[in-house]
């Protein structure tokens, strides 16, 4: 689409319309000392497109490519091989864009899409209904939570001290404007899950468990125990999930008892892209409680003529009349990055998947094996799919810079993640397009690092 920027008779018809006097009127309530009385102080000034363009590209270079590195970066974030038939589909000029259209069944094309997504989506979570997606993983928790809330009634939420730390702080910046109660905790450095931890946690007064699977050091939770000690109070369980490929090997979360299953998308077609966008997923077990769901949900009908269509049958977001009975303020369903994951589940399929997913395991046990014999190094979970913590004789921080100059991106240091955790901790992640090669050359850099 064209920007035609509008002409001066333009803006003047429209202020005219509203009964304003000129632009600067529409501004009459901001507090005349609040206005700039010149430029910013630190920010350049305008320059050519030409010269942006050349700045942008020395900036660029400075990034480490990870086709250009022996890759173990993970951490809710993931180097999976994404088909080139993704990239060649999304970029079809009917789908080329990541905002939803304002008269969805014009689009029959991109609701037939976001439909097969939910579809996908509720199988790979294993629950009955799952929504056009959202965000990302984070504000997903967070719209769990909150909708946690609307359904039980109550206000206080227990987090498992092994919930992603970017997650947990969305959750606890949201719940300000809500006066909800976030119980966190700690992270518990050990070889399996707290789970009887967080379970002493879980009180009458709770409406939701958040804990995630697998957990941000790799282990996998006991999700039937949790459930068991959820349900006994009234709450509901929500499980998130960073890393969907581990689905195509672990039990779904649905079918393990949670009520609500959210998480990153990015794994599968999206990419890792320096940083996003990225999309959330969203599903729900019980299907009495769909109209709780944020977002919005597309269905499957039949027209006057008795064929097949495909129609927004829910939005409950403020956008679409609800207003002040909105369930979110979610504005867009990251349309394209769903599309782009999509392909790639159908590309895949559940035998693909399945097997992405049991090749990401044997290189992850292969990759364990080996650094386990680096001297000073000593791996910490009894169980793991792709993703396990190392701990080290030394500042795993200060480790990663090291190697990142050597070009071999080593992994999460855990201090990152959790500032006054274990500096001696390594979060190492392994998929299929992890080379022997590369394991084999972060053993040898570990060894001499840690000598």
């Amino acid at each position: 689409m064209r920007y035609l920027p509008l002409t001066e008779a333009d803006r003047s018809t429209m202020l005219d319309v509203i009964g304003a006097p000129s632009v600067d009127a529409l501004f009459s309530d901001v507090p005349s000392d609040l206005y700039l009385d010149g430029p910013i102080e630190g920010l350049p000034l305008h320059a050519t497109e030409m010269a942006v363009e050349k700045h942008m590209r020395s900036l660029s270079k400075k990034n480490l490519a990870a086709a250009d590195a022996a890759f173990f970066l993970g951490a809710g974030a993931y180097r999976h091989h994404v088909p080139a038939t993704v990239d060649h589909l999304i970029q079809r000029g009917e789908f080329l864009t990541a905002y939803t259209p304002y008269q969805p069944e014009i689009a029959q094309g991109t609701l037939q899409m976001l439909f097969e997504f939910q579809t996908q989506v509720a199988r790979l979570y294993g629950c009955e209904i799952a929504n056009a997606s959202m965000y990302d993983g984070s504000t997903a928790c967070w719209e769990a939570v909150a909708m946690a809330a609307r359904v039980t009634r109550k206000k206080r939420h227990v987090l498992s001290g092994a919930l992603h730390p970017h997650y947990a702080e969305v959750v606890r910046t949201m719940a300000k404007f809500t006066e909800d109660e976030i119980a966190g905790a700690e992270l518990s450095m050990t070889p399996r899950p707290d789970d009887d931890g967080l379970i002493a946690r879980i009180d009458e007064n709770t409406a939701s468990v958040v804990v995630q699977y697998p957990d941000i050091l790799g282990r996998i939770p006991d999700l039937r125990k949790i459930t068991d000690a959820t349900h006994a109070v009234g709450a509901k369980l929500i499980v998130v999930n960073t890393e969907p490929v581990a689905l195509g090997a672990l039990e779904a979360p649905g079918n393990l008892g949670a009520d609500i299953v959210v998480g990153e998308g990015q794994s599968l077609g999206v990419g890792l892209q320096f940083g996003g966008p990225y999309l959330g997923l969203f599903a729900i077990s019980d299907p009495k409680l769909t109209r709780q769901m944020p977002g919005r949900l597309c269905g499957e009908t039949v027209d006057a003529d008795g064929k097949r269509g495909f129609v927004l049958t829910l939005s409950t977001r403020e956008q679409h009349i609800r207003r002040e009975k909105a369930t979110s303020n979610i504005c867009t369903n990251s349309g394209l990055c769903a599309l782009a994951f999509s392909i790639h589940m159908t590309l895949l399929g559940e035998k693909g998947l399945e097997g992405l997913a049991a090749e990401n395991h044997r290189l992850a046990c292969i990759a364990a094996d080996r650094l386990a014999k680096v001297p000073g190094a000593t791996v910490l979970n009894e169980h793991f799919f792709n993703e396990f913590t190392l701990m080290l004789e030394g500042d795993a921080r200060q480790l990663v810079r090291d190697l990142a100059e050597d070009g071999i991106l080593a992994g999460v240091s855990l201090a990152r993640l959790f500032p006054d955790g274990d500096a001696n901790g390594l979060l190492v992640a392994v998929t299929e397009t992890t080379t022997l090669e590369d394991i084999e050359t972060l053993a040898c850099a570990l060894e001499e690092k840690l000598s």
